[in-house]
This record gives C-alpha cells, structure tokens and sequence, in this order.
C-alpha cells in the first residue's frame, strides 16, 4: 500500500531542509527533519546537494507518496503587475505578456509564477515570481535523478505563508498582524488577507529582501516593516508584528517600541508542533517552515503558486495513473481470453457429445424419420405417390393393371375411364394416340360439365392429366388431354 506521508523540501544554493508530514492527520504530524548542507565543499553542485537529501530520507527509512519543493528566495525574482482580469485562468493565459511588458524585457528564459494579490472591478493586482529556467533545470534534474521527482516547486516565502495561515492561532484574531522572519541570509515580510468588500478579492501581501552578513538586522528589519506598512492600503493600520530571527540578534519588545505595535516572538518548532529536541538534525528553522509549507502544498486546492505548471508540468501522477491502466487493460484482455476459451471448451465439448448422439440417431432412426423424407421429396409429393399406389393397388385387384409401361395397359386404363362416363358425357373420341409412357385424346363433349366429369374420371381411374387444352365449337365442348399413369 502506498505510503500516506508527503515530502517537503526547502531548497538553497549549497543547503537544504526536509520535512516529513504524515497527511493522514487533520493538520499533517511531523514524521522528522533534518538539514544538509555542501557550504564546505567547492566541487559540490546541486546533484550532490541532491544525493545528501536522498540520503537522509533512506538512513530514517521514511516512506512518502510526493514530493515538493520551496525554493530559496535567492534563486528567484519578485515583481508586481497589473492584469485587467479577474479570472485565473485568464490570468495565466496573458501574465507572460503583462509581465514582459511590465518588466520591458523578454521573458522567455525564465518561468513565471504568480499570485492575485488583490482584486476588483477594474481586474488584478498580481506578485509575479521568475526563476532562470537553467537554475530549475538544474533543481528538477538533481531530485529526478534520485527518484525525487517534484510535484510542484514553489516561492519559499508562498510556502512560508502556507504555514503560517495553516498553523498560527492569530490569524482568527481581529487585528490584522504582519509577521516577520530572518533567517542567515533572507528576510520574509507576509502579511495574511483579511476579509475583503463584496466584490473584491485580496490575497496575502509577501515580501522578500536579502540581509548581509554584517548588517545589523534589527535596523534594517524596522526600516523593511516600515516600507511594508506603507504599501499596504487597508484602511486598519497594522498594530501587530510577530518576529523570528534565525541570528537571535533582534529583540520583539524594543523592536516593537520602536515601530509602535505589539511586538511578539513567533515560535516555529511551536506551530510545526515539533519539541525543541526533535530539531536536533534540522539547523535552519526558517527552512523547518518553509519546508513544511511545501509539504502542505497538497491539502490546498485551486491555483498554486508553481513553477512547474510553466517550466515543465508535473507527470508524475499521469504516467503512472497511465502505466497503472495499461496493466490493468491487459490483464483484463487476459482474463476474457481465458474465460472465454474456458466456455469454449465446455460448449465443444457439449456439441460433441451432441452430434455424436444425432449421427447414431440418425442411422438407427432413418426409416421413421422425415430426415430423408426431406431431402429427398416434398411432403406434398410423397401424399400424391401414396395416393398413387393405393389406386394402383385397388386396380390391380379388379385386373385392371397389368403392366403399367406397356401401351395395352395404358389403353385399358383409359378405356376404363371413358366407359364410367361415356353415356352421362355424350363422350365422342376424335382421335387416340398412345405410347409406352402416355395416351393423347382429342375429342368433345356434350357441355362444359360434362368435360369436367370426364377429366375427374379419368385422374380416378389411376391416370395423371399433365397436359389440357379445352374449347367451346358447335354447342359443345372440345378438348385435348395428354394422360399417363400415376407413379
């Protein structure tokens, strides 16, 4: 059975973090974590960085049915654009050339991702990604390699936010709260929606910014809030800010005296739900949530911030859902096959049986059967020749038969005809002309029905009229009829 466990991936230049969730579970437990990193090595590239995360999943033993990716804010560029629609799906079809013209720049070598971040009457306001598509190359072609094929890559700070909605208890609280994050490198600004007027639509605000080794990060975290209060154009000033600092340099209480709001500390192994001492393969805290958020990418429905639906679509799911069917088309042909040819067998086996029973039926039976009767003689023609016979042998034993293909026994036969109605006729023979095989007579009668007593006479005296030609001349009626004998 396959696993129910989902792999999130948070992916740097020379490091990265992975998280394990079981799915199963309402809010999706952690399974475990761990970091790796190639910092100290000048000959690594993304493929070893690729072969460590691999490695880790093997020596834990995890087992997982997808995998994603939240890609470092480094590796990618972020932009605002305007669109004039609404729709996401009239989004996507025309965000490439709003960005391009936006930009004033070709867009061609990079992939694009991109977010509504709010929305109304006049269309969009869209956070639009890019990434080099060479650098996603080389991202896709590291994990493939080790059968870690990505279902979707994603912005860190769009998966950053995923968490931080999924699992942080403020959001229900009625001021609306900026939340701040720092780790070695990056800073991350979000600011999550908050319900818009009727008609609009308003997503969550992001920002992304880099902090230099030497920087003091307490200062430039102020001046980067700061920044993003004033772009933000809710008519509810933000009073809240929540704070995590990978450096443990920046102080929530003197920060927030300085901004004036509420400054607090967001504990990320809290919302992951992880103790302190489950953390102890995972150094990059940050990278823990971002991480996370990329694994949550599955219990989300609609639109999802990926690079993959432009760079190189997930097929994954499709191949293998095809292979599955493939299978499953054959050993169905299979299984029809067999059962059909088991039917066959049986019903050869009954026709055998079967036609062995007729052909002995048929040779013990033949006499009293019309098997014979039927392929030899109609069933009319075998009454008229048993009708022949008795006639034949009602004559014979009144001696009027004696040789059926001689000319006297022909003659007999018609003499005996005439004479059973000679008288009632007025029978007058014009000519007679007999062989071995029939009799010609021409001759008349004294009227029409006497004609017809004639010829009924003559078919009872044993003899066949098969041939008859009869006309009215003088008041009486003139015939021709060629007779044989019955057979």
């Amino acid at each position: 059975m396959e696993s129910q466990n989902d792999l999130g991936i948070y992916i740097d230049r020379d490091r990265a973090t992975v998280v394990c969730l079981d799915s199963r579970g309402k809010d999706g437990g952690v399974v475990g974590c761990f970091s790796v990193s190639v910092e100290e090595d000048e000959q690594a590239n993304m493929q070893t960085l690729a072969g460590l995360i691999a490695q880790g999943c093997a020596e834990r033993d995890w087992r997982f049915s997808d995998v994603s990716v939240a890609l470092d804010c480094t590796m990618f560029m972020q932009h605002s654009v305007d669109s004039e629609f609404r729709d996401p799906r009239q989004i996507a079809a025309t965000v490439k050339f709003d960005t391009e013209e936006a930009l004033a720049t070709d867009v061609s070598s990079v992939a694009l991702a991109f977010e509504i971040a709010s929305s109304d009457e006049s269309g969009s306001k869209l956070t639009v990604f890019t990434a080099q598509r060479t650098i996603l190359s080389d991202v896709l072609s590291a994990l493939q390699q080790y059968d870690l094929d990505p279902v979707t890559i994603e912005p860190d700070v769009n998966c950053l936010t995923r968490f931080i909605h999924k699992k942080e208890d403020s959001v229900e609280s009625p001021q609306q709260t900026l939340f701040a994050l720092l780790s070695r490198h990056s800073g991350y600004l979000i600011i999550l929606p908050v319900s818009a007027d009727e008609g609009s639509r308003k997503g969550p605000t992001v920002r992304t910014f880099l902090v230099g080794a030497t920087e003091d990060r307490a200062k430039m975290l102020a001046r980067e809030v700061l920044v993003t209060t004033a772009l933000v154009q809710d008519a509810e000033p933000l009073r809240v800010l929540r704070s995590f600092d990978a450096a443990g340099v920046v102080e929530p209480p003197q920060l927030g005296a300085k901004l004036g709001m509420d400054a607090d500390v967001l504990d990320l192994c809290r919302l992951g739900g992880v103790e302190p001492q489950s953390m102890a393969d995972c150094n990059d805290s940050v990278g823990f949530a971002a991480a996370y958020g990329a694994a949550l990418t599955h219990s989300e429905k609609g639109h999802k911030v990926d690079f993959r639906n432009d760079f190189s679509p997930f097929q994954g799911k499709r191949l293998r859902l095809q292979k599955s069917l493939k299978f499953a088309a054959v050993s169905v042909t299979v299984l029809l096959i067999a059962v059909g040819l088991y039917f066959q067998t049986q019903l050869f086996k009954i026709n055998t049986g079967r036609n062995g029973l007729r052909s002995k039926f048929a040779r013990d039976y033949a006499d009293v059967t019309l098997e014979r009767l039927r392929s030899d003689v109609s069933i009319k023609k075998a009454v008229r020749n048993l009708e022949a016979l008795r006639r034949r042998v009602e004559a014979e034993k009144k001696g009027l038969v004696t040789d059926q293909k001689s000319i006297p026994a022909n003659l007999t036969l018609v003499l005996a005809a005439f004479n059973t109605c000679a008288a009632e006729t007025d029978l007058k023979i014009g000519a007679l002309t007999i062989t071995n095989e029939n009799v010609t007579v021409a001759g008349d009668t004294s009227s029409r029905q006497s004609r017809q007593k004639l010829f009924d006479a003559v078919r009872r005296g044993g003899l066949e009229i098969v041939q008859e030609n009869y006309t009215p001349a003088g008041g009486r009626e003139s015939f021709l009829i060629i007779v044989e004998p019955k057979t």
